[in-house]
């Protein structure tokens, strides 16, 4: 019997966004059941061109067996390029505006994840080296405005959520505050100065931003009073606003940092955050690093080492729960009091992704009781079906699996054969439109929430990249 060809119609599926209406791209592969064709925009229309990425999908894509893996690859490594960095020069310095795909807005935990899988490019090209000390200026700029403040607009615009009752500026497109927003500017300042050698971007304004920083942490111990910040909105989803008045729930002054909001912008239960928590802590000396190597402020770099030093003592009597089936493990949120919330969220930081960032060695005893509790019927928001499984969260609902979390288990496993089903699972969960998305439903991918989602697209491109770089060619290769 004849094999068929199926041709996608590519045109109304081109990449999500402004510039949406673009030519069909050549084939780029035939598997001999599908002709797959670039969804990438043309590149005259591309918002950011660099040769060394260009480089490096051709690199990788050649390599992949896989025709279907190698079309998602190249899709996606390059997305945030594609569509959401907006690059210029402001009063002569590097300024990069990014957005996070269908939302125009430059979240800082986004904007932190979605660049940083080029960090590795950056003395390849100098444009893209431009381009990121650009992200990293823009990032100091917004904490300088408001730390408290998950989402910037570029510029005094104001935006739809100006009502909320909270310290709202018109250069905020949100003001949730999240531990993990002024974590990922460090990781990813850090990051491009270990691998460029670059330090122009650590300004005296960068050290404004690191005081902010600091003093924000030291104020949502909550030692001395409720703090400086409290959230409401008028909303009919609870996650999106905060209970007792704008304050959350009370939390016992343990040396912990009260979260108001979760890396999926949904509001905490209980404040303290604990896998936020343990990025604080890398965070935190990773500043402290850089400000004695660089700036030779050795008095703001202890007192980064020293709350790092108090919140890690406090996890380590606070975020530690002796669980029935699986011993020790990491609970998601405390309160100090001794109340846990047992489960995890599928957004980074999340308990899974603690080896992903560095917060945890990978064969710590209580990280590995974790990650198995954290895919299994025991955490409330892990889901399997007939399409895949994974975790999800509040923020989209039941039965949706993010595959951020797959690509977290893929990202934090020894184990070959997992490898292999995560990446098996996300291939065949695209839903056909060669990108990623923020979730889908466990039976039914074609069921999915947002078109373009940026971050998880060049998360996936940074997945297959360490793949490849750390000698798992070979298993990708033995993917059907």
């Amino acid at each position: 019997m004849k094999k068929t060809v199926l041709i996608f119609a590519l045109i109304a599926c081109l990449p999500f966004s402004a510039t949406a209406t673009k030519k069909v791209k050549p084939t780029v592969a035939s598997d001999n059941t599908r002709v797959y064709v670039s969804r990438r925009p043309d590149a005259a229309d591309r918002l950011f061109n660099s040769q060394a990425v260009e480089n490096k999908i051709a690199e990788i894509a050649k390599l992949l067996k896989n025709k279907k893996l190698a079309w998602m690859f190249t899709n996606c490594y390059p997305n945030t390029l594609d569509t959401t960095v907006h690059y210029r020069v402001l009063d002569g310095t590097d300024d990069t505006f990014v957005y996070t795909g269908d939302i125009h807005a430059m979240w800082l935990r986004d904007s932190g994840a979605q660049v940083y899988p080029y960090i590795q490019l950056a003395t390849k090209d100098p444009e893209l080296k431009k381009m990121l000390a650009g992200v990293i200026q823009r990032q100091t700029k917004c904490i300088l405005i408001d730390p408290y403040a998950n989402a910037f607009n570029d510029g005094p615009t104001g935006g739809e959520w100006q009502k909320d009752r909270t310290k709202m500026l018109p250069e905020l497109h949100e003001r949730k505050w999240e531990i993990d927003s002024l974590c990922y500017p460090i990781r990813l300042a850090y990051a491009y100065w270990k691998e460029t050698g670059d330090a122009s971007v650590f300004t005296e304004e960068w050290v404004q931003a690191i005081e902010k920083i600091l003093e924000t942490f030291k104020n949502q111990q909550r030692k001395e009073n409720l703090g400086a910040y409290r959230f409401q909105r008028l909303t009919d989803r609870a996650s999106d606003t905060m209970l007792c008045d704008g304050w959350g729930q009370p939390v016992n002054p343990v040396g912990l940092i009260a979260s108001a909001f979760r890396p999926s912008d949904d509001a905490t239960t209980l404040l303290f955050l604990v896998p936020s928590n343990f990025f604080a802590v890398t965070s935190l000396r990773k500043a402290a690093e850089i400000l004695t190597a660089v700036k030779s402020n050795t008095e703001l770099a202890n007192q980064c080492q020293n709350l790092a030093q108090e919140v890690e003592t406090a996890l380590n009597t606070y975020a530690i729960y002796n669980h029935s089936k699986y011993g020790q493990i990491y609970a998601y949120e405390v309160d100090g009091f001794g109340n846990q919330s047992l489960m995890d969220d599928a957004n980074v930081p999340s308990l899974l992704a603690m080896a992903y960032l560095g917060d945890v060695d990978v064969n710590n005893p209580v990280y590995q009781n974790t990650r198995r509790f954290v895919w299994s019927d025991s955490n409330p928001y892990f889901f399997s079906g007939t399409a895949g499984e994974g975790i999800g969260g509040p923020h989209i609902g039941y039965n949706m699996v993010w595959p951020m979390s797959i690509m977290m288990k893929a990202f934090t496993s020894q184990d070959d054969a997992e490898i292999k089903t995560c990446i098996t699972m996300l291939l065949n969960t695209d839903a056909d439109t060669g990108f990623m998305h923020e979730s889908f439903n466990k039976n039914d991918p074609t069921k999915f929430t947002r078109k373009w989602f940026a971050w998880q697209n060049t998360l996936f491109g940074e997945l297959i990249i360490s793949l490849v770089e750390s000698g798992k060619l070979d298993l990708l290769n033995t993917i059907n």
